[in-house]
């Protein structure tokens, strides 16, 4: 056996209680020389390098769950003063409801934020190691979850947590750069939207917005136009239930298409609003009462 020799674990180590018995209870070194040719050494090679592979998937898997954790508990050390320490918001804005940390991903958002602060807004840098804002990351991803898989939200959440813009900024976003004007009246659809709904439904309506349908005018090579609901739009086919119900279809590289879709400006501007332009517009559409 001079010169044959495989890495055999103790079974007090962690992958001690991988190897069979009564093989297990003969180990008492760390290393021990035993023979490693023919089926018993390969199965024991086998074994050890099965159980190590387990073993590392176990701890990385461990230390990933492990994560939010202590990310909560850094969070609540050096975040929660101002942004609470569930970051439902305190002083500072609701993070589980922030734009970018909704955008995150990763950390490649928040993590800048957390070491860099941000100076204008009174918030200063936290020179914290990476692992452990990374950990912070996964608390606040972790905290967005919950909030997607709640069942409910109560619609009494506090003003005062979500009312953290300019009213004066939003009216000015309102007729200005955000066009809001041209489709909206304050005296008009909007006169006393703030009593009408609250505070958190409001807000949710103006990010996402209820109410019509898209519909579709396809006009045929003979000129014919027909509207109605769409059923169907893709490169390939277009189909629709008109006026009297009835299901029309045709190849798209044979008619015309118009689509008219009465909340496009609406989806168009959720690629442009910055975390302002939003917290400011809420403010506005508050004092709309």
């Amino acid at each position: 056996m001079q010169g044959q020799s495989v890495l055999v674990l103790r079974v007090d180590s962690p992958l001690g209680p991988c190897l069979p018995p009564p093989r297990a209870a003969a180990v008492v070194a760390t290393y021990k020389v035993i023979p490693t040719r023919g089926l018993f050494g390969l199965m024991i090679r086998s074994i050890v390098y099965f159980c190590a592979a387990s073993l590392i998937g176990s701890l990385a898997a461990s230390a990933q769950q492990h994560a939010p954790v202590r990310g909560q508990k850094e969070f609540a050390q050096s975040c929660g003063f101002c942004h609470g320490e569930d970051a439902t918001g305190s002083r500072a804005p609701d993070l589980v409801r922030s734009p970018l940390v909704n955008r995150d991903s990763g950390g490649d958002l928040i993590a800048p934020v957390i070491r860099n602060g941000r100076p204008d807004k009174g918030m200063p840098g936290l020179p914290l190691p990476d692992n452990t804002i990374q950990d912070i990351v996964a608390f606040l991803h972790q905290r967005v979850q919950e909030a997607a898989r709640s069942s409910r939200v109560g619609s009494d959440y506090p003003l005062e947590r979500l009312l953290t813009g300019n009213a004066d900024a939003g009216r000015a976003y309102f007729n200005g750069a955000g066009k809001c004007a041209s489709c909206h009246s304050p005296a008009g659809d909007l006169a006393g939207i703030a009593k009408k709904y609250a505070p958190l439904n409001l807000e949710e309506r103006l990010l996402a917005p209820r109410g019509g349908f898209v519909t579709l005018t396809v006009t045929t090579l003979s000129g014919e136009q027909i509207s109605g609901k769409v059923d169907h739009l893709d490169e390939f086919s277009v189909s629709l239930h008109d006026a009297a119900g009835w299901y029309r279809s045709w190849p798209r590289d044979q008619v015309k298409v118009s689509v008219h879709d009465p909340l496009q400006a609406h989806r168009e501007m959720l690629t442009k609003y910055t975390d302002a332009d939003i917290h400011n517009l809420f403010a506005y559409l508050e004092t709309l009462k």
